[in-house]
């Protein structure tokens, strides 16, 4: 009967959201437990579309989430451990008094949905993607939609200050450093942090929901339902995210909006009864170009790592490359940080012999927009150039319009895109030439060996 009692309270609270005619959900009783590696056991909705349970990670550790059952590669909506992914043999439990917790084989915790107060009765994998925890009074007391992690389904609702984080990479659920957050003040805003600190960077998207006169004209929910993903005023006025006119066929399709590892927060779609080999369609990606948008006067690398520069791909998705005369800091992190493979500096040469030394090379159509330390102006482009090859602290130089700013290491924000309307004049190595200093202990040596070799002469 407790099922069945709830099966009646969440279709009042869900019904005028996507008018659905019920809710269905399965109950799952105190003390049953999920094993990483056992088989493949899994909470199932109703409906057989979403389920919740572990996935094999690459590493062979294991991911607890909540995937859409249908669709053959994982596609999660949800997951608990993304930090701290699970070793074969790990168990969860549905605890009476602290929930869902999950254990290793040796009894390690590794995570716990953290009840904060009652008693838990039962546990519920909804029709609608949601698992709940409820009290023997139907009332929920945990649920996963309150605790998202990177991507949002329809009938959710984020409440201000809610978060989504990206993953670490598109394989590495550990927290990244993208986030998509409803702010106190009404506006839904995408920016990247600092992951030591959750130092917070310039946002790369804002809504435009905030009103300082008036605060009926700022939004306070981020919502999902079969209209489309909009911010809702205090007024009751949808600033729709997607386009208004593209109403979600909930029968045909299922959807999922995610913040991205790269920066992008993207709205898609996928067809409940594929033709033949289906994938994921974007519908909208939040901002329109990243690689433009997302400035970094506050600090941090951009969407790419120091020194890379980032182009957008059709798919209005970034990708990152380092320039020529620097080479990726990690081989295996495309979206990483880039190192020079020539030496700058102003050694015991300074100033006088950068000419022999180096030369520039023009990049059209890019920039380091902050890494500035010095501006001429009026300047022409051969100037520019000149000027940062004969300056030991220039790595680089911007001529833009009758501007020309310097640049050094390490340079950050990299993009390249017609929209830049610049050049950069980049300092390589001349071939063959090498900066570092002699030896005294390798010189000492060839001259004794050369000595030795003219006494037996």
């Amino acid at each position: 009967m407790a099922a069945k009692t709830v099966l009646v309270c969440v279709t009042v609270i869900l019904l005028p959201l996507l008018q659905l005619p019920y809710v269905s959900a399965t109950n799952v009783s105190i003390g049953e437990t999920l094993v990483a590696g056992n088989g493949g056991k899994r909470w199932l909705s109703p409906s057989e579309d979403f389920a919740f349970g572990f996935h094999q990670l690459d590493n062979d550790l294991y991911l607890l989430a909540i995937s859409y059952q249908n669709i053959p590669r994982d596609s999660f909506i949800w997951y608990a451990n993304g930090d701290n992914p699970a070793p074969k043999g790990s168990k969860l439990e549905l605890n009476q008094y602290t929930g869902l917790v999950l254990k290793s084989p040796q009894g390690v915790e590794l995570w716990t949905s953290q009840l904060i107060s009652g008693t838990i009765s039962y546990g519920l994998m909804n029709d609608t993607g949601n698992f709940q925890l409820l009290d023997e009074n139907s009332q929920v007391l945990w649920d996963s939609f309150s605790n998202p992690t990177d991507t949002l389904v329809p009938t959710q609702i984020m409440e201000v200050k809610g978060t989504l984080s990206s993953r670490q990479k598109e394989a590495n659920f550990s927290r990244g450093r993208f986030q998509f957050r409803l702010l106190p003040d009404g506006n839904a805003v995408l920016n990247p942090i600092n992951l030591p600190t959750n130092y917070t960077y310039d946002a790369h998207y804002i809504s435009a929901t905030y009103d300082s006169t008036n605060t009926t004209n700022s939004g306070f929910q981020v919502i999902f339902d079969n209209s489309g993903l909009y911010i809702l005023k205090r007024s009751g006025e949808k600033v729709y995210i997607t386009n208004p006119k593209d109403a979600l066929s909930t029968d045909s399709y299922y959807y999922r909006a995610t913040i991205n590892f790269d920066g992008t927060f993207t709205i898609s779609n996928y067809p409940k009864n594929p033709a033949s080999n289906p994938s994921w369609t974007v519908m909208k990606t939040l901002p329109d170009n990243i690689c433009m948008n997302l400035l970094g006067n506050t600090g941090g690398s951009g969407v790419c790592g120091f020194n890379s520069i980032c182009t957008l791909k059709a798919d209005q998705r970034p990708k990152c490359s380092c320039p020529e005369g620097y080479s990726p800091l990690d081989s295996r992190d495309e979206y990483g940080s880039c190192k020079p493979n020539l030496e700058l500096g102003c050694g015991s040469s300074g100033q006088s012999l950068q000419g022999d030394l180096y030369f520039m090379k023009e990049m059209a159509n890019t920039d380091w927009p902050v890494s500035d330390y010095e501006l001429y102006k009026p300047y022409n482009s051969e100037d520019c150039k000149t000027s940062c090859l004969q300056d030991c602290l220039c790595a680089v130089s911007i001529f833009r319009d009758d501007s020309c700013y310097k640049k050094k290491l390490p340079l950050s924000n990299g993009r390249r895109d017609r929209a830049v309307g610049a050049s950069a004049f980049i300092k390589l190595m001349k071939n063959g030439v090498s900066l570092s200093p002699p030896n005294p202990f390798i010189e000492e040596k060839k001259y004794k060996k050369d000595q030795d070799v003219g006494w037996h002469q």
